[in-house]
């Protein structure tokens, strides 16, 4: 057998139709071999190195979630369907708390440990090879309300008023309750199939499928997943494109079908604005929870009970900037919350407010507050990131926005989430495009304004129209 595969190899290297008998025939050569490594524990962002793994593409996401409200105990069957992009001896999942039960690849078990935090490492049967799609499927279960979280703007899975549960959390929400790739480096589309017991609705993100399954096609970066489980009243609609309209209230939530009845009419503003809406389905999950921040979840925002109109214009300017374009690391998150922000005084200027007025007198009352102007917009270092892109992020688009003039600024706005759709992008990205569009050396602007710590130049304080 040996000799005999030997000459099959003789006859991959040349055509030789008499040396090899009968007709001419290329064989293929044999495979290179496979150097297999560890894929990386993390993904590259700075601020958050253990986020996030290496050595592979997550594609897609499947979540088979049976939760019991009374006990608040969760059993689930997740499914990760990734490309190896290195011959991979073994990969990281996240996973923050549960006990995992059991890990299969390709259907077949596999080894897996716990480390650090939240790192489940898997070791297949077998090396994977580069370029091959592979399913991992992780069943788990546990009181994902008992995992510790670090609090402010990582909420973790929390209880809810009712007696149900919500999930959301930035930078930190999908591990919480399923193993995934926990970067926005890494978008994948995503099912839920949720299982709960009679009078009992579960909410997630796009379009809804059968009770209990929600399904988004678009890539979704894994903080933007979410699941709501409540006794929620529901309204259904659809826009004017065929797009389908989710909105679920909490019992004590009702009081803001007010607000979500407005969002066709936001939704529209806004495309005006950015272009045409990016994503699967709209909608929104209106909580009764004193939440301190409401969050983009895609397609279908999760309120707190304070939300008003300002927050549905804010949260669902996210499904553009933030959503279908998302970070690649969260030293760039003024691409998300600066522009976001600034779609509310989009809102106000609709309804008759003169922003350049706004901005002179904004300007007016921190001029001398040196906190104010110490945050930094990008590259503002782990932990302040949300510091200033809300309220200092405003005034610097505002200024961008009079620096190259109305129709530039709406070119800007329509090109950066057109060109990047359902992908991720840099802040570099971003000033490129800006130059690009203006035809205009932002350098100075872009330093004073997004990289600086104190009061811009008067040039870059009052360019153009707000020199008068």
């Amino acid at each position: 057998m040996r000799r005999r595969l030997a000459a099959l190899a003789v006859c991959a290297a040349v055509i030789v139709a008499a040396a090899c008998g009968g007709d001419a025939v290329t064989v293929p050569a044999p495979p290179a071999p496979m150097h297999p490594l560890p894929g990386a524990a993390g993904a590259g962002d700075p601020y958050y190195p253990d986020d996030g793994n290496g050595g592979y593409d997550a594609l897609d996401y499947h979540v088979d979630a049976s939760y019991d409200p009374p006990s608040g105990h969760l059993e689930a069957d997740t499914t990760v369907t990734a490309k190896a992009t290195q011959d991979l001896s073994r990969f990281d999942l996240d996973l923050r708390g549960l006990d995992v039960h059991s890990v299969e690849v390709d259907g077949q078990p596999a080894k897996f440990t716990r480390e650090k935090a939240f790192e489940l490492v898997v070791t297949p049967n077998a090396p994977i090879r580069a370029g091959t799609t592979f399913r991992t499927r992780v069943r788990y279960g546990g009181d994902p309300a008992k995992t510790p979280h670090d609090g402010g703007s990582e909420n973790g899975w929390q209880h809810s008023a009712d007696g149900g549960a919500y999930m959301v959390g930035e930078p930190h929400s999908a591990a919480f309750w399923y193993p995934v790739n926990e970067t926005p480096r890494d978008k994948a589309s995503f099912t839920l199939t949720a299982h709960v017991p009679a009078g009992w609705t579960v909410i997630s993100n796009g379009r809804e499928g059968p009770p209990g399954t929600w399904t988004e096609p678009n890539p979704i970066a894994s903080y933007l997943t979410t699941i709501a489980i409540g006794k929620f009243s529901v309204d259904r609609s659809t826009l004017p494109d065929g797009t389908p309209v989710v909105s679920a209230y909490a019992p004590g939530a009702e009081e803001h079908r007010a607000i979500g009845d407005r969002l066709p009419e936001v939704l529209g503003f806004l495309s005006g604005k950015f272009g045409p809406y990016p994503q699967s389905a709209a909608g929104g999950i209106f909580l009764d929870e004193d939440v301190h921040f409401s969050l983009e979840t895609q397609t279908r925002p999760t309120y707190a009970k304070w939300a008003d109109l300002p927050t549905l214009v804010h949260e669902n300017a996210h499904e553009w900037f933030g959503d279908s374009v998302s970070l690649r690391d969260w030293s760039d998150i003024c691409l998300n919350e600066c522009f976001a922000s600034y779609a509310q005084w989009l809102w106000a200027e609709r309804e008759g407010q003169n922003l350049d007025a706004r901005y002179h007198a904004a300007i007016e009352i921190t001029r001398d507050s040196t906190d104010f102007w110490s945050q930094k917009l990008v590259g503002m270092g782990q932990g302040h990131e949300f510091e200033g892109v809300y309220n200092k992020g405003i005034l610097a688009l505002h200024a961008l926005r009079r620096q190259i003039g109305d129709p530039a600024f709406d070119r800007l706005l329509h090109a950066w989430p057109a060109r990047y759709r359902h992908g991720t992008a840099t802040w570099a990205d971003f000033e490129n495009m800006a130059a690009q569009v203006s035809g205009k050396n932002l350098h100075a602007f872009f330093a004073d304004w997004f990289h600086g710590t104190t009061l811009p130049a008067d040039a870059d304080l009052f360019p153009g129209s707000l020199r008068s």
